[in-house]
C-alpha cells in the first residue's frame, strides 16, 4: 500500500502544475552571454530565477506573455552619478525606462566618503534600482586635504589610505579617480597608486576618468594602465572618447593601446556613451591652478586683472586648437544663478547680454558665470566615426555617465534618458554596427563580471531576477539635446529582484532595488 501511495504521489508531482510568483512565457530569451536567443519561458520566485525552458506545466500569480519580445537580463550601467538625487526621485524612472536595473555610482573620483553610511541610507530608502558604489579619490582627498594644490604629507596620505580601506570593508566595488577635476588633478601618479593598492587588496576595480581626453589622451591612458599594473588590479577607463575636433580619428591610436595592454595580461576594459557630446562642469574650461581652495579663492584670483587676462588667453588658445572662432560648443545644462540660460551656448549667452560677437567677450561671460558658482555644461566636441570605432571594441560597456533625472529640471544631456535604447535602436537595429546579442552582453554579463556583481547579468537559474522584456523592433531613445526630458520606448516589462517595476511600458512605482556590496 505504501508503494502504491508513493508512486501516486510521484506521478502527481510530475504532472501537476508547478507554482511561481511570475512566469514569463513565449519569449526570445537572450541570456546575456552573447549566445543567440532561444524561445522559452522563465519562472521567478522570491526574487530569483527558478527555472528556464519550456515550462508548460508551470503557473504563477502573474503571467507575462512575451510573444515576439526579447527577454534579457536587466542592464547594468557601470558609470553613473546618482549621489544627491536618490531621495528626490527614488523610482529612478530615467534608468528604469531605459532598461537599467543596476547602477555603479561613485565614478570620476566623486562619491560618498562613508560608504557604509551611504549604503545604510539606500537600504532604508530603497530605490527602484540596485546600487553598487566605488569610493572616489577626489572626495577622499577633500575630506583630508580640502582643495589644496599640493602633495599630501605622509600623515595625510595614511589618513586617505584608511578612508579607502574602510570604504572597501563597507562594500565598495573599487576605487575611482577624476584626474581632470579639482582636487584630483593636483595629485601625482604615485599618490593614486598608493590608494589604488588599498582597493586592490580587497579585490576592487580601478575606474578612472583619465587626466586628459584630448590632446594628451595617449599619455593619460598610459597613466591609467600604469596604475593598474603597479596596483595589480583590474582597470576600467571611463567614457572612452576623443575630445576636440583636432583629435578626431585618434581612436586608431587609443583602441590599440587597450588591446595591447590586454594582450600583455592587464584586465583593462572601457565604457562609452553613444553620443558626440560630453557633459561636465564649466570649470574645466579654466586652468587647474585657478580652481584651488574653493569658490572664494576662485573669485579672488579672477578679480586680479593680470590673472584674469592670463586665464582668458589660456581659454582662447584652447579654442583656437579646436579650430573654432566662438564658444559655440559649450551649452548650459544647469546654471543655478540664472536658469533662463539653460539650453543656450556660451556664444548665445554672450549675445543675449548685448556683448560683442567675439571670442574674448565670450571668455569674459564664462568667467562671470564662474564667479556666480559655475554651471553644468554639455560640450559638443567628438566625432561620430570615433564613437562607432570605439563601440565596435568587444571589451567596451555602455554607460550613461548620468544621475537620477528630475523630470523637466534643467537641460541635461540626453544620455541620462536614452543610452541603452539608443544603442539598441540606432546602432543595432538601424545601422547594424554590432549585433543584438553582442550589445546585450556588453550591457549585462560583461559589467557584472567586471565589477563582481554576483548572480547578476545572466539569465540563469538561481540568479537574481533582474529582467527586461523589450520589443527589438520598437526600442529607441527619444531624448534629444533640445528636448532631453523624454523617456526611452520599447521596454514593455522590467523586473528588479523579481518585482514588476514596469508593466505595459509604465512604471508601477515598485522599489525593489538593493545595495550590492563587494564581498571577498
Amino acid at each position: 500500500m505504501r508503494l502504491v501511495y508513493s508512486l501516486f504521489l510521484l506521478f502527481f508531482l510530475r504532472t501537476s502544475a508547478q507554482q511561481a510568483d511570475v512566469l514569463i512565457k513565449n519569449g526570445k530569451i537572450l541570456d546575456g552571454t552573447g549566445n543567440s536567443w532561444v524561445y522559452g519561458d522563465l519562472a521567478i520566485q522570491k526574487g530569483k530565477i527558478l527555472a528556464i525552458g519550456k515550462l508548460n506545466k508551470w503557473t504563477a500569480s502573474k503571467i507575462i506573455d512575451a510573444t515576439g519580445l526579447i527577454v534579457a537580463p536587466g542592464f547594468i550601467d557601470v558609470h553613473t552619478h546618482i549621489e544627491g538625487e536618490e531621495k528626490r526621485n527614488p523610482t529612478a524612472d530615467n534608468f528604469i525606462y531605459d532598461g537599467v536595473t543596476t547602477v555603479v555610482t561613485g565614478n570620476c573620483g566623486l562619491s560618498q566618503v562613508n560608504i557604509g553610511k551611504y549604503f545604510g541610507m539606500l537600504d532604508s530608502l530603497t530605490l527602484s534600482i540596485n546600487v553598487a558604489s566605488l569610493v572616489g579619490h577626489n572626495d577622499v582627498r577633500k575630506a583630508i586635504m580640502g582643495s589644496a594644490n599640493r602633495d599630501p604629507t605622509e600623515e595625510e596620505m595614511k589618513k586617505m589610505e584608511l578612508v579607502v580601506e574602510q570604504a572597501m570593508k563597507d562594500g565598495a566595488v573599487g576605487f575611482s579617480t577624476g584626474l581632470i577635476y579639482i582636487p584630483g588633478t593636483y595629485s601625482k601618479t604615485e599618490e593614486v597608486v598608493r590608494l589604488a593598492k588599498i582597493a586592490a587588496s580587497f579585490g576592487g576595480v580601478y575606474a578612472s576618468h583619465i587626466r586628459n581626453e584630448g590632446d594628451s589622451v595617449t599619455q593619460a591612458i598610459e597613466e591609467a594602465l600604469h596604475i593598474g599594473w603597479e596596483a595589480r588590479m583590474p582597470v576600467e577607463i571611463s567614457h572612452f572618447k576623443l575630445s576636440g575636433q583636432q583629435n578626431w580619428g585618434r581612436s586608431k591610436e587609443t583602441i590599440p593601446m587597450i588591446k595591447k595592454a590586454r594582450e600583455e595580461g592587464l584586465d583593462v576594459t572601457i565604457d562609452q556613451y553613444p553620443y558626440t557630446a560630453s557633459s561636465t562642469s564649466l570649470s574645466t574650461l579654466l586652468p587647474d591652478w585657478v580652481l584651488a581652495d574653493g569658490q572664494d579663492s576662485i573669485k579672488f584670483r579672477l578679480a586680479n586683472p593680470v590673472i584674469r587676462k592670463e586665464v582668458i588667453s589660456f581659454m582662447l588658445q584652447r579654442l583656437r586648437k579646436r579650430k573654432l572662432r566662438h564658444f559655440s560648443y559649450p551649452v548650459v545644462a544647469s546654471y543655478g544663478a540664472d536658469s533662463t540660460l539653460n539650453g543656450k551656448s556660451i556664444e548665445e549667452v554672450n549675445l543675449s547680454k548685448g556683448r560683442k560677437h567675439i571670442a574674448r567677450q565670450e571668455a569674459e561671460t564664462i568667467l562671470e558665470m564662474m564667479e556666480h558658482g559655475g554651471a553644468g555644461m554639455i560640450f559638443h566636441g567628438m566625432g561620430e566615426e570615433d564613437v562607432k570605432a570605439i563601440m565596435q571594441y568587444p571589451y567596451n560597456m555602455f554607460a550613461s555617465d548620468a544621475g537620477i533625472r528630475i523630470f523637466k529640471s534643467g537641460n541635461p544631456h540626453p544620455r541620462g534618458y536614452g543610452t541603452n535604447a539608443r544603442v539598441l535602436g540606432k546602432y543595432v537595429r538601424e545601422e547594424k554596427l554590432i549585433s543584438l546579442e553582442e550589445a546585450i552582453r556588453r550591457m549585462t554579463s560583461l559589467p557584472a563580471q567586471k565589477f563582481q556583481l554576483k548572480n547578476r547579468g545572466i539569465l540563469k537559474e538561481g540568479f537574481a531576477a533582474d529582467i527586461v522584456v523589450f520589443d527589438e523592433k520598437k526600442v529607441g531613445d527619444r531624448s534629444t539635446y533640445d528636448n532631453p526630458h523624454q523617456y526611452s520606448v520599447g521596454f514593455e516589462y522590467v523586473l528588479v529582484n523579481g518585482q514588476l517595476t514596469v508593466e505595459y511600458g509604465k512604471h508601477t512605482g515598485a522599489r525593489g532595488g538593493t545595495t550590492l556590496r563587494l564581498k571577498m
